[in-house]
């Protein structure tokens, strides 16, 4: 399944929020079974979040997006790359 890097422009959050945002996305994803949240980063410098998900297509990200009520600005399909891939 593609694994998709999901940017959302978020500004400056807090705590509070982030966690809040990710309780919500937890519900929604309990209802779409092929789209998995492996993790974010959030960077306070920028106010963005980068997401990493699993998804059959684009549009599962964005609905999952839509019904959470998360921003979305776009997403890419990624490749994972690690060091021991090149030893």
């Amino acid at each position: 399944m593609p694994v998709y890097i999901v940017f959302r422009t978020v500004g400056q959050v807090s705590e509070e929020e982030i966690e809040s945002d990710a309780r919500r996305s937890i519900e929604v994803l309990e209802h779409m079974p092929n789209v998995r949240w492996i993790r974010s980063y959030y960077s306070a410098e920028e106010g963005k979040i980068y997401c990493e998900y699993e998804a059959p297509s684009i549009e599962a990200i964005v609905e999952h997006a839509r019904q959470a009520g998360l921003p979305f600005d776009h997403a890419e399909v990624v490749r994972e790359l690690e060091p021991g891939m090149f030893a």
